[in-house]
């Protein structure tokens, strides 16, 4: 098992996901190949893989533990999303990790920008087969640094010893391809403007590839669109998605209306990465807010490429299982549908370590510990809880009680009593979803039970 460390110090918070893609035990992934790997040219985007080696050094002269890793600016194909590897998920890369680009085209060199490292406290609880199986690799967060035709990178442990960096780092460049061929590439996605789950095994499969969609948009569709509060009430009753053994006998359902949601065809999933089976838990008594520390250098019009690079990282160079989180919130307000499953069930996210179970996460694009987040972010978190936690009967301005499978914070066993909409740093010591929009989610809780009706 996993040391599961909680820093002293805050880490920010990242996108992040352990579910594997094949179900096997062991702690260290695959090898990575020793050469860098391009994705098939007939899938959209690509990923270039690169070994880092001792700087001022050849790879093979580097010794095990080397204090500084990386690679000397250099031309590359192009990429917009950055992110490094490591061979062992288990060990924690302690220590800072720096990166510079170029902006494609143009021959301008970006300022040295930090990678976040802390990256493990986004995962599959402790214990359970996907936290433990071999196709996980050891990540940073990934950074959004925009379209790019160079970079340089630069690794250096904390304490400048001989033994603090992890084996087998590699930067991963990707690049989240053209946009959908259904989708206007020159019109931004509006922010919208209307105001029986499977047992709780924490790990149960169920069903096939195809999502359900019945009452909601279909096959295929690119959103999910708006509906009023009477008939998100009468839809949801009519699909079987208010699970009554969450409400009191004879409660009637405080429901927000359903927002408009981007599906994952609408933002350019390729379902052929994904692990099949939908996994999912019993209830969803929770959300958990994060901000998905990629930056906030990107347009609501490049939202979309932004959560195909992130969804790239995760499966293709972290040997994760599908998208850690259940819903993403751009700066415009915009919400995405996030890990597959199906929007109004209990899909199991792997977004906070320790209270994956009965809960449901989301990632507002961006990085908030410095900056405000716009207030339309805020807006569609609120809208977006009212809707999900109606589903199960819970009040968004009220507190549950989740029990921790183990956090780092929380003791695994231990219950523990929570704002319905929680921060990820409720959950564990970290500073997701960064102080500003923390401070934020009081309005969010707010303007969430006012939607519902109470």
């Amino acid at each position: 098992m996993r040391g599961y460390l909680a820093s002293s110090v805050g880490v920010a918070c990242a996108t992040a996901l352990v579910i594997p893609l094949s179900f096997a035990s062991g702690a260290l992934a695959a090898p990575l190949p020793a050469a860098a790997v391009q994705q098939a040219p007939d899938v959209p985007g690509s990923t270039q893989s690169l070994p880092l080696k001792a700087l001022g050094q050849t790879p093979s002269e580097r010794s095990p533990g080397t204090p500084e890793l990386g690679l000397p600016e250099q031309d590359v194909d192009p990429f917009s999303l950055v992110g490094v590897v490591w061979e062992d998920a288990f060990t924690e890369l302690d220590g800072t990790v720096e990166v510079r680009t170029r902006a494609a085209g143009s021959g301008v060199w970006s300022d040295w920008q930090q990678v976040e490292t802390h990256n493990s406290e986004h995962a599959a609880d402790p214990g359970t087969v996907e936290s433990d199986a071999r196709s996980v690799r050891g990540s940073t967060a990934p950074l959004w640094v925009g379209p790019s035709d160079g970079v340089e990178v630069r690794v250096r442990a904390a304490d400048g010893s001989s033994s603090g960096l992890p084996e087998g780092m590699r930067l991963e460049l990707v690049d989240p391809g053209d946009d959908p061929a259904t989708a206007d590439p020159d019109t931004d996605i509006a922010p919208d403007t209307d105001t029986a789950p499977e047992p709780d095994t924490g790990q149960a499969a169920a069903g096939p590839d195809t999502e359900p969609t019945v009452g909601r948009s279909p096959l295929g569709g690119l959103e999910i669109p708006a509906l009023n509060q009477s008939d998100t009430e009468a839809e949801a009753a009519a699909a079987g998605d208010i699970l009554a053994g969450d409400l009191a006998a004879g409660a009637k359902p405080y429901i927000g209306p359903r927002p408009r949601i981007v599906t994952r065809k609408g933002w350019g999933a390729d379902e052929s990465w994904r692990e099949k089976k939908f996994v999912y838990t019993g209830s969803v008594k929770a959300a958990f807010v994060h901000h998905s520390a990629t930056g906030n250098n990107y347009t609501c019009k490049e939202a979309p490429s932004v959560i195909r690079s992130i969804y790239r990282y995760h499966v293709k160079s972290s040997g994760w299982r599908d998208i850690g989180y259940n819903f993403a919130v751009d700066k415009c307000g915009n919400i995405y549908e996030g890990r597959a499953g199906g929007v109004a069930k209990p899909v199991l996210g792997a977004h906070t370590l320790g209270f994956n179970t009965n809960s449901t996460g989301i990632a507002v694009l961006g990085t908030y510990s410095s900056s405000n987040p716009p207030q339309a972010a805020v807006t569609a978190v609120a809208k977006l809880t009212a809707w999900k936690l109606g589903l199960h009967g819970i009040n968004p301005s009220g507190k549950v009680t989740l029990t921790s499978a183990g956090s780092g914070k929380y003791a695994k066993g231990v219950k523990v009593k929570l704002n319905a909409i929680s921060g990820h740093r409720d959950g564990y010591v970290t500073d997701c979803p960064g102080g500003r929009l923390y401070s934020k989610l009081g309005t969010a809780r707010t303007a969430a039970a006012k939607l519902q009706g109470r």
